[in-house]
């Protein structure tokens, strides 16, 4: 008894390092160097610093044994050394494949912490979509000068009672003709267009608002999957930490092959939940770079502060949200195009005026004389009657598109106010759930686990019970992670109209056609 007591010692007092090495890693999950801050507690270190430090647990062990460094790409798989066990009662025998961890993750510490500016930067200057809505202002624009264009002027030739031999008589020359269009219909014309450019300019503010809000929340994942990265690293360390117990209680006499088993088992999930989370990081990334039109950025870490969420905002910002999105605003913008066009159409059924004039030379005599009459002066003028084509069933289709615009508004505004009340209730809830990790459970499990690690120094627990303390409290790290992340999600939104997709096609209004007023009147459709 006396043998046993003084090995428990012996045991304790080597296990006793080692646990308080855990102990002093207790999560700050904001970047892995915090780990030894409280929860919400904050650091003083620069944002960048924090960055270039949160993905360096990948390359190292917990315990300060180095990981094989990766000789090729980012995401090259990387072997790392894995524990050997086998079943204490039968040394020859081992239950199972022994797999290394994939590290998918080398050298990435080392590399410049990319911040949320840098991203927006890029975006804002290359993203295609905006280029795109800048094209459609420009295109309604030259629109709108060629409607505007006074139609050309036709010359030609004209010929009456041409006879040829010895008679030699007939007229024949040249004319000018000139359509004069009355009822101010160029104009209306060209306003209606200038109305869908400027419908088209609150779009590319529309656009604007769209990439930001993709970008930021992309941003926001990826630092989440960060943070994840350094969570499940040290969810694994935790593993591997209780299946070494696990093999020195065996060969006490303490523990036997299931509990060996059943510790080895917790290390391949959480070797399994490490590479997803390495995976999810990498696929986050790239989203982000991808939406800056970035493509062939490499990976690296993110500078940021995921636990500083705002406040949730009063439910009156719904209102000024729709107010001042740019999607409603493009909606009522279509109503005055609507309108410009409606006023041009009713304005077409003016006739316009047609002016005819030339000069002819006459070879018919005059009377009594041998002579030709020479030079003549014509001129004509034709304007139509409006009597069974009125343009009324073209005013009638701009009435129609007066009242769907109008209706369009409508829709738009409740289609903002329902998408902006579920972003608030997500943030709402994601705030709750944030503020009552931070503040609540996790200290609580922050001391619980301290408690648990002075009991077993005194021998007044059992290591099983510290360690499932430990892995509670990063499991709670983890939930607070997602949380964070919904809440940044839905907050982005909001600050962004309830705008998203930085990659989808902007609106495309005012191209019904490409040849408008075309300079060949014979040609027009």
């Amino acid at each position: 008894m006396k043998h046993f007591l003084s090995f428990l010692v012996v045991l304790g007092v080597t296990l006793l390092p080692a646990a308080v090495a855990v102990a002093e890693q207790a999560p700050d999950m904001r970047m892995p160097r915090d780990m030894q801050m409280a929860p919400g507690e904050r650091s003083a270190d620069a944002p960048a610093a924090k960055a270039a430090n949160s993905l360096h647990v990948s390359e190292q062990e917990q315990d300060g044994q180095p990981r094989q460094a990766a000789a090729h790409g980012d995401e090259q798989s990387v072997t790392q050394p894995t524990l050997t066990m086998q079943e204490p009662e039968n040394p020859s025998r081992h239950t199972g494949a022994t797999l290394p961890a994939p590290n998918l993750l080398p050298g990435i510490a080392g590399r410049t912490p990319r911040t949320l500016e840098d991203f927006l930067a890029w975006a804002m200057a290359h993203n295609p979509t905006l280029a795109q809505a800048r094209t459609a202002v420009d295109r309604v624009s030259a629109q709108a000068r060629q409607a505007g264009l006074y139609p050309n002027p036709s010359v030609g030739y004209d010929g009456d009672q041409i006879r040829g031999g010895s008679y030699g008589s007939g007229e024949q020359g040249a004319f000018v003709q000139q359509t004069i269009v009355l009822g101010g219909k160029l104009g209306l014309r060209r306003a209606a267009y200038r109305a869908q450019a400027a419908a088209n300019t609150t779009g590319v503010a529309e656009q604007q608002a769209r990439v930001r809000a993709s970008v930021e929340q992309a941003f926001y994942r990826a630092l989440a999957a960060q943070a994840m990265v350094a969570a499940r690293h040290r969810l694994l360390a935790v593993a591997e930490d209780a299946v070494l117990t696990a093999r020195q209680l065996a060969n006490a006499g303490q523990a036997d092959a299931p509990d060996i088993l059943q510790a080895e088992v917790q290390v391949e999930q959480a070797q399994i939940d490490d590479g997803a989370a390495q995976r999810a990081y990498l696929a986050r990334f790239r989203e982000l770079a991808v939406l800056a039109n970035q493509p062939e950025l490499p990976v690296g870490p993110l500078a940021g502060d995921l636990e500083a969420l705002p406040t949730p905002a009063p439910p009156q910002q719904a209102e000024a949200i729709v107010a001042a999105s740019p999607e409603t605003q493009r909606a009522a913008a279509q109503v005055r195009v609507a309108q410009a066009q409606l006023r041009a159409a009713r304005r077409e059924a003016v006739p316009d005026l047609t002016l005819r004039a030339g000069e002819w030379w006459s070879g018919e005599f005059t009377a009594g004389t041998q002579h030709a009459a020479g030079p003549m002066s014509f001129a004509s003028a034709a304007i139509d009657l409006p009597l069974w084509n009125r343009n009324q069933g073209n005013v009638q289709a701009a009435t129609a598109e007066v009242h769907r615009a109008s209706a369009e508004v409508t829709r738009t505004q409740l289609a903002v106010r329902r998408r902006v009340a579920m972003l608030q209730e997500q943030y709402a809830t994601a705030h709750m759930a944030a503020e009552r990790y931070r503040l609540q459970m996790l200290p609580q499990a922050q001391r619980a686990y301290q408690l648990y690690s002075m009991k077993y120094q005194q021998m007044g627990s059992g290591y099983a019970q510290l360690l499932l303390s430990q892995r509670t409290l990063f499991e709670l790290r983890v939930a607070y992670v997602r949380a964070l992340q919904q809440a940044w999600e839905a907050e982005v939104a909001l600050q962004n109209d309830a705008l998203t997709g930085g990659l989808d096609a902007p609106m495309n209004d005012g191209s019904r056609s490409v040849e408008i007023n075309l300079p060949n009147a014979m040609s027009q459709p």
